[in-house]
C-alpha cells in the first residue's frame, strides 16, 4: 500500500507558530469613525438623521456656510420661489407634510419643513451653521481628509480631519453669471435669481405660518423698470410674480425654446375629485388630510404613481412624447393667444424633456399683459443705464435680474484634493462623472449626495436622494465594521458607468438640440451630466445593494478577517454599570431573532405569494 501523498502548503500560509492576535471586540462592534458632511439642505439632513439612527460611536458634523438649515431653499428667495413638482413627492418618505398650502409648494414653506424635520429627528445636533468649508485634502500617511472650515461670523479658519467626506451640496447651488460684457458696470440694481437681493439680513429672516411666503424682506420692485434675462425654472417663477408689482415695467431677455407644461399630476387631481386648475388647498382640505392619514397616504400614492409611469415620454418618438408635444402645443397657444409671436417664438420643436419641463403658472399669461415686453434679439452688452442690443436698440433699466441657473458642469467652488494630488476639478474636466452618481475614483472615502447625474426626468428626486443616503451609511458601516481604512471605486468601472450613460441615452429626448443644463459644455455638450439614466424607480433599485467587488479596499490589518473579532457579539456582551442602572442587562437583546420586527413570515402554502416581493422583487 503506497503512503497518503502529502498536502502542499499554500505559498501563503506561514509554517511555524503565528503572530496574529484576535481583535478584542465583538464581531458587530462599532470601532470609532469621524464622518463630516458638507450641506444642511435635503441631502445633509438626511445624513444627520439616518447616520445616527443606523450607526453608533460616529463623531458626526455638518457644515453649513449659511445662517439656516435648507440648503438651496434657505438660498432661494426670489419673488414666486417654489417648488415645480408637487410637494407631496417633495418630501421625506418619513416625513409626510398634510399642510402644504399649495400643489407646488412656496420656498419658504419648504425651508420651514425642512428645518421642522431637522429639529423632529435629532439632526441639529450635528449641524455647524456659519461654517464654509474652503478645503478638503486626502493625506494619504494617515488615510484621513484634512478640512479648511472658515466661521463666517468671525473669519477664524479652523482644521478638521475626517475618515468618511460627504459633500451634500447638490449641483444647483453654484450660481452661473452670463458671461456679458458690461455687467459689472451697470449702475442699477442688479441679482441673480438665486442670490436675491433683500432688504434684511439672513439672521432676521423667521417663518410665520400664517403668511410664510412673505416674511423674508425683498428688494422693492415697485415703480421699477425690470430686465429679467434668462427663461429657465426660476425665471419661470419670476416673472408672474413681478409683472404684478405696482408700476413695474418687465423687459424679458428670452433667446431659448422652452415647453410650458400641464401642471404635473393633474390627472391625479382629478381622480381624488380635485380641480386641477386650483392649486392651492383649502383649510377645510389640509385638515382633512391632517386628521385622515389614509386620504393623505391615497393622494401621495397616486402623485407617486402618476410620476414612475411617465418614463415613456423620456424617449424620442415614443407615442407618450408625440401626444404630450401636440397637447402642450396646443396648450401653449391657446394660453398665448393675445400674442401669437410669443407662441411662434416660445414652442420648441425638440422633444418635451430636452430642456427641464416646468408647469409655470400664470407664466405664459404674464407675457401677453401690457407692462411685459418679450424680447428675443441677443444682447450685445449691458450698460450702466441699461441693455444694449445686437440690433442696435437701448432698453433702459433700474434692475437687473440674471435667471440663469447654475453652474453644475463645475466642481464645488471649495477645492477637494485627492489622492496623488488630483483636485475634483482637474478629475471632473472635460465633465463631471460620478460612478452611481455617489463616488469617483481617487478620492478615497468621498461621497456626493446628488452628485453628478443624480436629477431626473420624471418622479420622485428626494426619493432617490434617500436611496443615496442609505448607500452612504451602507458603505460607511462596512468601513466601520469590517476594519477597512478605506475605500475607492475602481476607475475602470467609472468607465464603464460613463459608457453605459452615454449608451443610454442616445434614445432619449435629452440628447436632442436643445441648451439644457442637463448636459455638458455649459448646456450644449454632447454628454447628459445631470439626469440619471433610467427611471426613478431604476434608480433606487440600482442603490439598493452596493457592489462592493466595484470598489479597491485598504485593511487596517494584516488578516483580512480579524474584524471576526473575539466570538462574541454586541447583543450578548454585558452591559456596564451606568448602562445596567437604566435597566439594560445587555448592550443589545441575546434573542432578538424571534422578536416581529425581525421576523419574516412567509404566507402558508404558497410562500411565492408574499406581497412585499411582488410589489418590488428580492435583493441581497
Amino acid at each position: 500500500m503506497s503512503s497518503p501523498k502529502k498536502q502542499k502548503l499554500d505559498a501563503g500560509v506561514p509554517i511555524g507558530p503565528s503572530t496574529f492576535n484576535l481583535k478584542d471586540a465583538p464581531i458587530d462592534g462599532h470601532r470609532r469613525v469621524k464622518v463630516r458632511v458638507i450641506g444642511a439642505g435635503y441631502s445633509g439632513i438626511y445624513l444627520g438623521i439616518r447616520i445616527p439612527q443606523r450607526l453608533r460611536n460616529v463623531d458626526l458634523k455638518i457644515y453649513d456656510k449659511n445662517d439656516g438649515v435648507g440648503g438651496t431653499w434657505w438660498v432661494n428667495r426670489y419673488p414666486g420661489v417654489a417648488c415645480d413638482i408637487p410637494a407631496h413627492s417633495y418630501q421625506y418618505t418619513f416625513n409626510p407634510n398634510p399642510d402644504w398650502s399649495s400643489f407646488y409648494a412656496p420656498g419658504a414653506e419648504i425651508c420651514a419643513y425642512l428645518e421642522n424635520t431637522a429639529r423632529k429627528f435629532g439632526a441639529m445636533r450635528f449641524v455647524k451653521l456659519s461654517h464654509e468649508v474652503i478645503s478638503c485634502t486626502w493625506d494619504n500617511e494617515i488615510r484621513r481628509w484634512i478640512l479648511e472650515v472658515r466661521k463666517c461670523d468671525t473669519g477664524e479658519i479652523i482644521r478638521d480631519d475626517a475618515d468618511v467626506l460627504i459633500a451634500a451640496r447638490g449641483s444647483l447651488s453654484n450660481p452661473s453669471w452670463p458671461d456679458i460684457p458690461g455687467l459689472k458696470d451697470f449702475a442699477g440694481e442688479v441679482m441673480h435669481s438665486a442670490i436675491w437681493n433683500v432688504k434684511y439680513g439672513p439672521s432676521s429672516i423667521r417663518i410665520i405660518a400664517e403668511k410664510l411666503t412673505e416674511t423674508r424682506g425683498s428688494y422693492d420692485c415697485s415703480n421699477k423698470r425690470i430686465g429679467i434675462i434668462g427663461n429657465g425654472s426660476s425665471s419661470i417663477q419670476i416673472v408672474p410674480r413681478l409683472q404684478k408689482i405696482e408700476g413695474t415695467q418687465l423687459s424679458c431677455f428670452v433667446r431659448s425654446k422652452t415647453w410650458i407644461t400641464n401642471p404635473f399630476g393633474d390627472v391625479v387631481m382629478r381622480k381624488l375629485g380635485l380641480d386641477p386648475k386650483k392649486l392651492d388647498f383649502s383649510v377645510e382640505q389640509r385638515q382633512e388630510f391632517a386628521q385622515n392619514p389614509e386620504k393623505l397616504f391615497r393622494f401621495r400614492k397616486e402623485v407617486e404613481v402618476d410620476g414612475n409611469t411617465i418614463h415613456e415620454v423620456s424617449f424620442r418618438d415614443s407615442e407618450m412624447q408625440r401626444s404630450g408635444m401636440g397637447l402642450f402645443r396646443a396648450e401653449m397657444q391657446q394660453r398665448l393667444a393675445k400674442n401669437p409671436e410669443i407662441a411662434e417664438f416660445l414652442i420648441p420643436t425638440f422633444g418635451v424633456g430636452c430642456r427641464r419641463a416646468t408647469p409655470g403658472p400664470g407664466y405664459l399669461e404674464a407675457l401677453t399683459e401690457s407692462n411685459v415686453e418679450f424680447i428675443t434679439d441677443g444682447i450685445a452688452a449691458i450698460t450702466p443705464s441699461g441693455v444694449s442690443l445686437q440690433s442696435g436698440r437701448e432698453v433702459p433699466l433700474d434692475v437687473l435680474v440674471c435667471a440663469t441657473g447654475f453652474q453644475v458642469a463645475k466642481a464645488p467652488p471649495f477645492k477637494v484634493t485627492g489622492r496623488g494630488g488630483l483636485t475634483l476639478e482637474e478629475r471632473f474636466t472635460p465633465f463631471p462623472e460620478a460612478y452611481l452618481s455617489v463616488v469617483v475614483d481617487s478620492f478615497p472615502n468621498y461621497f456626493m449626495m446628488l452628485g453628478p447625474n443624480s436629477a431626473i426626468g420624471s418622479g420622485s428626486l428626494t426619493s432617490i436622494l434617500e436611496s443615496e443616503g442609505d448607500y452612504i451609511v451602507k458603505c460607511i458601516r462596512k468601513l466601520q465594521k469590517e476594519d477597512y481604512a478605506t475605500m475607492t471605486v475602481k476607475p475602470e468601472r467609472v468607465r464603464d458607468w460613463r459608457d453605459y450613460c452615454h449608451e443610454y441615452f442616445k434614445d432619449t429626448v435629452y440628447t436632442e438640440k436643445c441648451n439644457s443644463w442637463y448636459k455638458s459644455g455649459s448646456g450644449t455638450g454632447d454628454r447628459v451630466i445631470g439626469l440619471w439614466p433610467g427611471s426613478t424607480l431604476h434608480a433606487l433599485e440600482a442603490l439598493r445593494a452596493p457592489r462592493w467587488e466595484d470598489f479597491d479596499w485598504e485593511s487596517r490589518d494584516t488578516n483580512r478577517l480579524r474584524w471576526l473579532g473575539n466570538g462574541w457579539s454586541v447583543t450578548h456582551t454585558k452591559a456596564d454599570e451606568e448602562e445596567r442602572s437604566q435597566g439594560r442587562e445587555y448592550l443589545g437583546d441575546p434573542a432578538w431573532y424571534i422578536e416581529p420586527t425581525f421576523v419574516d413570515v412567509p404566507p402558508e402554502q404558497q410562500p411565492e405569494q408574499a406581497l412585499e416581493f411582488k410589489m418590488r422583487p428580492f435583493s441581497h
